[in-house]
Order: structure tokens, then C-alpha cells, then sequence
């Protein structure tokens, strides 16, 4: 019934594709069937010659309306699995659309509030400030004389995204089961990625969350300002916000005019973005210059916040796990990072990983941090990704994103921008957070409890194995009193492994930790090296101990 549902949308998407000379995506879609004799003669005709096959995909993307542009521009935002000329072509999509009329804007602020718009502001604009493919910003003033924003979501837009949405995820199974790279990328996952991205910024009421978060964790920060959330005139279909009023962040005459020193501008903006992603876990994912607005008293003014996202205490410790590994030189140690980090359906092969890092840490080798554009780096370390068919978790590539866009916003404004100076004592807090006691204390606990739980679990789990074996014709014999012994020997030997990690990590984080922060630690240097080597001694003994009496339990 979907197909036939969709079967126009199946029809232009087809047409699109052959005139843009992408007829190697019909076959990989499963589109072949919406593919007329017609079409093909549009394609041949077509001047295919004046662009590149990026900027085909790109005007694809165009071409096909609203929901296409915004999976393009979700794209973009992943470089982990684009190429850097696809990346740039998708970011030139421009969410832009044809506006709503004024009536229209008006009867759906009537049925989603109750009351016309004259009604509930004392002033409403119904020339639009901004007309995009999800709403339509208009502005407004409240009674008491507040400027105000109100964005009202596009009628019918939420069913025409839905449609495609449902389109996209058929595609996505046809193209997994037919080509071998969106095989390799789970493109499944990916477009349930897109769709819930999607489908949050049709949700004002979201938005209006998100925005109330960011100004929570910046509360008393005087180089910031949130927009208010008037949630009295707020709806999942329309959201009320303060007015922000300024000049752009890329508007270097008007900042100049205004006696705003960019160098200190770049040095504040990237300051309250690392404080997003390192401090907060909550970072803004689409810090374009559009998105500042520099206020006359000097303050950051964040607009839209639509698209962000998370940083949770797994993405913290993967993050340090990176840290940890190229601040030691490390390239097995970066190869299993990137191995551990890295989603794919092939199976990784270490050797040639770890010889790509090591080429890596030679390009950079000898450069100090503040040397180093972070830009060159990411770029160098995605094409290892994509080398290896290694796709990021979405979280740490909006990450990733972010960071390449902040050193571009940097740049923009002061040419000797130096990112990485910036980054180093939020990189080394993270670091020592990773590796500080408690929290290896936390991790090996947990360690504990999922070694104790499958210990519990295992017999019951060989049992159920031996009753398909039988269930099927295979006849297993095992009794119980053959099973004790090897139940306890896997507790002996887990019990030994707990207690060996524990040892290593523990020398590992003294030894960061004295390396990174010498001077804190120097006047405690002698109680430190104490208690470590006790510590260590301890841990010795009680291996030492357990091996003795496994060797007493087999005589």
C-alpha cells in the first residue's frame, strides 16, 4: 500500500535522479521499476557536464523540496561519511521556501491558540521575517511592549515530511540489501538517525526545552543571552521568543563600527561552545555565523535551537579514550580507540589501522598543540574512518562538526586564531576526570557487577544451549559435578583479570596524572609514590596468592 501511496513521490525522485546523470542510485534505491524510456532521453539531454557529481546530489537534494533539503543539511553535519566535497555542496543548502500568506499564518496561530494574532499580541507583523521549508518567522510585540519572535510551523508540513520519512527508510532497506556501502554504513540506522532529527525540529515545544536548558547551564554568564520562552503563546505548532537585536558575528564592519575586538570575540564565542560540549554535554549543533548576534553591550545573543546535541558520560569517556591515546603517541592505542569508537558491520583490520595512525602522529609529530589547525587533524582522521569503513556515534560527530565549524567562525574573525589553545585545558580536565579515582573506581565496579552478573547467568545459559542442541538431534552429556569446577576456574580467572585491570589502570592514571599535572602533585610526590607502590605490592601478592592456590587445586 506504501508504494502505491507514494508512488508519484517514487516518480519524481526517479526523474530527478536521471536528469542529474545519478542512474547509478536508481539501481542502488531499487528505483528501476519508476524509471520510463522518457526519463532516460531527459537525462541524455541534460547538461550534465556544467557540475560536478557533487553538486548534482546537491541540486538533487534541492529539487527535491523540503524534507531532502533538511536530510541534506543533516548530512552535512556527518563528515565521517561524506567526502569533503560533498560535505561543502550539502552546506550550501539553503532552508529557504516560498512564504505562507498572511491569512493562512494567521488561521493557524487562530487554531493552534485559540485567538487571532491581534489578539494575543499587541502588534503582529504578517510580512514574514523569515520563510523556511519546516516555519515562518514573524515578529511581534507583547503587551507590556517586549519584541518578540513568533515562528508557526508550515500547515501540512508535518504529513508531507512524514510521507518521505517513510519513503526514505524503504529506500534505505533496498540500498542496504543491493549496495555494498550503504551495507558497510547501516544506512537503516542513519535514516532513523534523520528521521528523529527531523522530526524534533518539527516540535517547537523542543525547541522551547532546548532553549530553556542552555539558558539554565549559562545562568550568570554575562557573555551569553538565551532567548526567553513565552510558553503562554507556545505550542508544539507555534513557539513565542524573545527578540534578540544585534549585529552578525560575520558583519566585521559593523563590529568594527561598534569597537568590538574580534580577537577577544573569537576567544569568548569558542569559550562558551567548549563549555557546551565539555562542561554542559549540551552543545548547540549549528554554530553558523548566522546563529550570533552581537548585542550593543557586548553579549553573544544564540539563535535557533533546532538541531543539538548530547554528550553523554559514554561519549565523555570515548572522547578521553582519544585524548588519553594521542597525547601518549600511541598508535596501537589510537587504533583501538578508533576500533572501539567506530561503528561497522566489517571486521577491522588492527595492522593496517594502526600503520594509518602511525603515519598520522608522524604529519604532526613535533608540532605543539597551540601549532596544530584542528581542522587538519579531523580531516586527517576521518578519511582513517572512512578508510575503514568507520562510522562515528552520531553524538561525536555532531561533536566533531561543531568543532570544525568553531574553528571556522574563529578564523573568520581573527586570522591568528589558535583553537587548540583554547581546547587544551578542557582536553586536560577531561582527561583527568577520565582517569581520576572515583571515577575508575565506578567503572571497575561496574566491570564487577557485569563479570559477577554473567557468572550467574552462565550456567542457565548453557543449559538453554544444551536444550537446542538436543531439540535439534544433537546429543550433549555434561554433569554437574564436570560443570563446578569449570564455573569456578572462570570466577578464579575473572577475579585475577578484575584485579590486574585495576592494577594497570591504576599505574596508567598515576602516570597521567603526574604528567599532565606535575606541579599539583609535587609537594605530595612522596605520599603518592607511597601509597602506589603499596597499592601495587598489594595487588602483586594477592595474584601471586590466587596462582599459588590454583596450582595446589589441580594436584
Amino acid at each position: 500500500m506504501g508504494v502505491v501511496r507514494h508512488q508519484d513521490r517514487y516518480l519524481q525522485i526517479s526523474r530527478v535522479l536521471t536528469r542529474h546523470g545519478l542512474g547509478y542510485f536508481i539501481d542502488a534505491l531499487g528505483l528501476e521499476r519508476w524509471v520510463r524510456p522518457d526519463f532516460q532521453r531527459i537525462g541524455r539531454s541534460s547538461d550534465r557536464e556544467r557540475y560536478s557529481r557533487a553538486q548534482h546530489v546537491r541540486l538533487v537534494m534541492e529539487e527535491l523540496g523540503p524534507t531532502a533539503v533538511k536530510i541534506g543539511q543533516i548530512l552535512s553535519t556527518r563528515p565521517d561519511l561524506l567526502s569533503p566535497a560533498f560535505q561543502r555542496e550539502l552546506e550550501k543548502l539553503q532552508d529557504s521556501a516560498k512564504p505562507v500568506p498572511g491569512d493562512v499564518i494567521r488561521a493557524a496561530v487562530l487554531e493552534e491558540l485559540g485567538a487571532q494574532p491581534e489578539e494575543l499580541f499587541a502588534r503582529f507583523d504578517t510580512v514574514p521575517l523569515a520563510s523556511a521549508s519546516i516555519g515562518q518567522a514573524h515578529t511581534a510585540a507583547l503587551a507590556d511592549g517586549t519584541e518578540v519572535v513568533v515562528k508557526v510551523r508550515r500547515p501540512g508540513v508535518v504529513e508531507e515530511v512524514e510521507g518521505d520519512l517513510e519513503i526514505l527508510r524503504a529506500l534505505a532497506v533496498q540500498a542496504s540489501r543491493r549496495w555494498s556501502v550503504a551495507a558497510d554504513y547501516d544506512v537503516v540506522g542513519l535514516a532513523s538517525d534523520f528521521a528523529d532529527t527531523l522530526r524534533a525540529e518539527l516540535d517547537y515545544l523542543q525547541e522551547g526545552h532546548n532553549a530553556e536548558r542552555f539558558a539554565r547551564n549559562f545562568d550568570g554568564d554575562p557573555d551569553i543571552h538565551v532567548p526567553a520562552v513565552h510558553w503562554d503563546t507556545t505550542t508544539s505548532r507555534v513557539i513565542t521568543l524573545e527578540r534578540l537585536q544585534g549585529a552578525k558575528i560575520s558583519d566585521t564592519a559593523a563590529l568594527a563600527a561598534a569597537g568590538v575586538d574580534p580577537s577577544l570575540l573569537a576567544a569568548r564565542a569558542t569559550r562558551l561552545l567548549a563549555d557546551m560540549v565539555f562542561e554542559h554535554g549540551f552543545f548547540h549543533a549549528d554554530p553558523h555565523p548566522g546563529n550570533f548576534l552581537i548585542e550593543d553591550d557586548g553579549r553573544i545573543g544564540l539563535l535557533d535551537y533546532g538541531m543539538v546535541g548530547e554528550v553523554d558520560e559514554r561519549s565523555r569517556e570515548h572522547l578521553a579514550m582519544l585524548l588519553v591515546a594521542f597525547d601518549r603517541r600511541d598508535p596501537a592505542r589510537i587504533a583501538s580507540a578508533f576500533a572501539t569508537i567506530g561503528l561497522t558491520e566489517h571486521r577491522v583490520d588492527r595492522v593496517r589501522l594502526t600503520a594509518d595512525c602511525t603515519h598520522l602522529l608522524r604529519t604532526y609529530e613535533g608540532l605543539p598543540l597551540g601549532r596544530i589547525q584542528i581542522s587538519d587533524v579531523v580531516r586527517d582522521v576521518l578519511e582513517i574512518l572512512r578508510r575503514h569503513h568507520l562510522a562515528l556515534p552520531r553524538n561525536l560527530a555532531l561533536v566533531v562538526k561543531m568543532i570544525v565549524m568553531t574553528e571556522g567562525l574563529g578564523a573568520s574573525l581573527d586570522p591568528e586564531f589558535q583553537l587548540g589553545r583554547i581546547l587544551g585545558p578542557y582536553a586536560r580536565r577531561l582527561v583527568r576526570r577520565h582517569l581520576d579515582p572515583l571515577a575508575l573506581a565506578k567503572r571497575v565496579r561496574q566491570a564487577g557487577l557485569d563479570a559477577a552478573s554473567l557468572g550467574v547467568e552462565l550456567p542457565g545459559q548453557l543449559g538453554r544451549l544444551l536444550d537446542v542442541l538436543d531439540r535439534d538431534g544433537v546429543a550433549v552429556s555434561l554433569r554437574t559435578d564436570e560443570l563446578e569446577p569449570l564455573v569456578a576456574r572462570v570466577e578464579r580467572i575473572g577475579n585475577r583479570l578484575v584485579v590486574g585491570l585495576v592494577a594497570s589502570a591504576g599505574i596508567g592514571a598515576l602516570a597521567t596524572i603526574i604528567s599532565t599535572d606535575a606541579d599539583r602533585l609535587r609537594p605530595h610526590e612522596a605520599k603518592v609514590t607511597a601509597v602506589g607502590v603499596a597499592v601495587v605490592g598489594s595487588l602483586t601478592a594477592y595474584l601471586g596468592w590466587t596462582a599459588r592456590g590454583q596450582r595446589r587445586s589441580r594436584r
